[in-house]
């Protein structure tokens, strides 16, 4: 008999296999942070700081103790960490290295193919010439062989230095090295990656099992397509084969949705009993990125937490439904709503421009309370002393003045 997960089970499920079930406030270590981040798989990189730069973000909705310098030492002084790309550009653990060679594969022979159909043979020329310059030289920003392309003349009508850098990196002869003023450093990845994740290798079954396998621990359970989105590193049929490869292994679930039918999905067997007595989440409010890894799988989140979520940074300003970069809140197992706001620096200041909670959500004073706390912390984090509340949103006080802004339901 197929075993049913109930919608509420499901969220506190992937809530704690995404680290949000713990503690926010407990200490945590360097060490802490890499474990943090080997249980999540990877943390996305964004160079938006509206508020705060996703990845920080991300981690400090975990835990509000954590320390930017400890993120920055793993990944350029202990070089435990690395980054590169999931579905998006990413901050990896550095032990995930030999399954990306997979990815570097076929990365090189997808860009190769296209630049092909572009440039013809002679882009191959201009890579190579700029790895012997990383070779010879040392680590290098794009600007600095680019200031080089300007002096020279060559390569300058189409920019390739940049171009030939991503290429390098993408296909895994490069690695990033450290960040200037957000900017990549590369440099040859024999010198950034630990010798021995650099020299192991993994043959291709043992990649698709681990893969498949390290995904849908941390889903929980999940379908092959969330499988196989969850890396980007297997095409969905092979996270359909592995499924079928691993039947024995796996348990067939129905997952209740909100507000739809049951979906169904798979399960690690041996994970299922933890995963039906999953923590209480703390009932503090969060402020989530909105490139958070709860809700990347936009689709997912609707249908576990029934929120609706979409990034409108490109979207037109006229055609925008609540902002350009609003953040999602998260109490306990809900997502309750979003919020409007900046951190500005040069004030002091995170001004909180428009506040939406989802229908049936009160404004209660309790909430609002437990709201304010939070953006406070947010506050000190982003190195700003004060949280504003501007276009009368709640008329300067968060516990006074006109009533939020309900959100419309979706037609």
């Amino acid at each position: 008999m197929t075993q049913v997960i109930g919608n509420d089970v499901a969220r506190c499920m992937f809530l704690e296999r995404q680290g949000l079930s713990r503690p926010p406030g407990k200490a945590l270590s360097r060490a802490g942070l890499l474990a943090l981040i080997e249980e999540l798989g990877f943390v996305q990189v964004d160079s938006i700081a509206t508020v705060e730069r996703a990845h920080h973000q991300i981690l400090f909705s975990r835990n509000q103790t954590y320390r930017r310098q400890d993120l920055t030492a793993l990944l350029e002084e202990d070089r435990q960490l690395f980054e590169h790309w999931t579905h998006d550009a990413s901050i990896i653990p550095a032990a995930f290295y030999p399954y990306w060679k997979h990815r570097f594969r076929r990365e090189e022979e997808r860009v190769r193919n296209n630049w092909r159909k572009w440039q013809g043979e002679a882009f191959e020329t201009i890579y190579e010439d700029t790895y012997r310059h990383v070779l010879e030289n040392g680590r290098v920003l794009s600007r600095d062989l680019k200031e080089e392309e300007h002096k020279s003349g060559g390569w300058w009508n189409w920019h390739p230095s940049k171009t030939a850098l991503e290429y390098l990196w993408r296909s895994g002869r490069l690695a990033i090295a450290a960040r200037e003023n957000f900017q990549k450093i590369y440099d040859l990845a024999e010198r950034v990656i630990p010798q021995p994740h650099y020299d192991q290798d993994v043959e291709h079954d043992a990649f698709v099992d681990w893969a498949c396998r390290s995904a849908l621990t941390r889903l929980g359970a999940a379908t092959s397509g969330e499988i196989a989105s969850f890396w980007a590193l297997v095409t969905p049929q092979e996270a359909k084969n592995w499924i079928e490869d691993q039947r024995a292994a796996l348990e067939e679930v129905e997952i209740e949705c909100a507000g739809d039918r049951p979906r169904r999905a798979f399960a690690l067997a041996e994970d299922l009993p933890r995963l039906l007595n999953p923590a209480e989440p703390p009932s503090r409010i969060r402020v989530l990125s909105p490139f958070d890894p709860l809700i990347r799988d936009r689709n997912r989140t609707e249908r576990l937490f029934g929120f609706f979520y979409r990034i409108e940074v490109f979207v037109p300003e006229p055609k925008r439904e609540y902002g350009y970069y609003v953040f999602p809140l998260l109490e306990k197992d809900r997502l309750i709503g979003r919020i409007d706001m900046k951190a500005d620096r040069k004030t002091g200041s995170l001004d909180v421009k428009r506040l939406w909670l989802e229908k049936g959500v009160r404004p209660s004073t309790g909430r609002l309370e437990r709201l304010h706390a939070e953006l406070l912390r947010l506050a000190r984090f982003t190195g700003v002393e004060r949280v504003v509340y501007r276009d009368g949103w709640l008329g300067g006080s968060p516990f006074s003045g006109p009533p939020v802004q309900r959100d419309k339901p979706r037609t």
